[in-house]
């Protein structure tokens, strides 16, 4: 069977997992014995906020490095690798071409905290700070990729990248192969297009559900119009959920409209309180879009009753301070 059109099969997401092991931790998928009792389902957890560096992306990050080496040579890679990103995918691309060999610049806005830089920087990768916005930083990835022949990794929009993501869902149904659903964050589609297109290969029945922000809700205001759309994007708890999906996007859109089942959108409000039950049942401190699950489950009533349930906890990359807000967001 030849690939489909976005290039993330069954046999890609496969060669993912071949090629970052060693370099990422398999996750554990729990049982939460609060939530399971809650919604009377078996309610699994799977944490990718136990990869090294705190989130999912280090699977597809790594994954398109390692791809890039194996099919071009090392060599192919000697002016090093490229990306714009503040959060989980900078930390992602540094930490993973720093593990092959690879240098890296992460280009970020001057209006960037410091202690992101340091962490950054921390973790082997050069730091360039230019402008006083994310497209400055854009432009700069643009300019190294055109005059210096680095190679840019992208946040989502490719094949390598979400078929790494999507070795979660490799895990997922080893683990658990009668998987009723999961519930995975939306927002370029990376990680649930990943994950959709390995659970829906190994069993079609399964339910890969997608939640967005109520407001500014990029793929989904694509999905509708059947192409790539801007929205204007808006302050969240869960900010790693903003941002389009690209103007030229050619993977993740299709992707997801074939694996995604139903989609669903959550207030500020129930994202606060999601983060908050989540520290206080299970003991983790996860960012606002790791809870998106449990927030789509808790207001939206969905009937999960005797289901098996498999939310993604995708990263822990959340401040004390904006945790504090999610709290008195949530009355408690």
């Amino acid at each position: 069977m030849s690939d489909p059109e976005h290039g993330v099969s069954l046999n890609a997401i496969y060669q993912a997992r071949r090629r970052i092991a060693g370099q990422v931790v398999r996750t554990p998928l729990v049982r939460s014995p609060a939530l399971s009792r809650r919604f009377e389902a078996e309610i699994l957890l799977k944490l990718e906020t136990c990869q090294p560096t705190g989130a999912f992306k280090l699977r597809g990050a790594t994954n398109m490095i390692a791809a890039l080496i194996e099919r071009h040579g090392r060599e192919s890679l000697a002016a090093g690798v490229t990306t714009a990103s503040t959060g989980n995918h900078g930390r992602a691309v540094a930490y993973a071409a720093a593990r092959l060999g690879v240098p890296a610049v992460i280009c970020l806005s001057r209006l960037v905290p410091q202690n992101k830089v340091a962490a950054i920087e921390a973790l082997g990768a050069e730091v360039r700070r230019v402008g006083r916005s994310q497209d400055e930083a854009f432009s700069e990835v643009e300019r190294l990729v055109g005059e210096q022949g680095m190679t840019p990794i992208p946040p989502f929009d490719d094949p390598w990248i979400a078929a790494g993501q999507g070795t979660i869902g490799l895990e997922l149904m080893e683990e658990e192969p009668e998987l009723d659903r999961v519930i995975v964050g939306l927002s370029g589609g990376g990680l649930l297009g990943g994950i959709g297109a390995a659970v829906k290969a190994i069993r079609p029945a399964t339910r890969v559900t997608g939640v967005s922000l109520s407001q500014g809700a990029a793929m989904s205001a694509s999905l509708q119009a059947g192409r790539p759309v801007e929205v204007e994007e808006v302050e969240s708890l869960a900010d790693s959920l903003g941002g389009g999906i690209g103007r030229g996007n050619r993977c993740t859109l299709a992707l997801v409209r074939e694996v995604m089942d139903d989609h669903l959108q959550v207030s500020e409000a129930a994202i606060a309180r999601a983060m908050v039950d989540i520290l206080e049942h299970e003991k983790l401190l996860v960012e606002g879009a790791a809870a998106v699950g449990l927030a789509a489950l808790a207001e939206h009533g969905l009937d999960v009753r005797g289901q098996t349930i498999a939310l993604i906890l995708s990263g822990n990359g959340v401040s004390l301070a904006t945790f504090d807000q999610a709290r008195r967001l949530a009355g408690r």
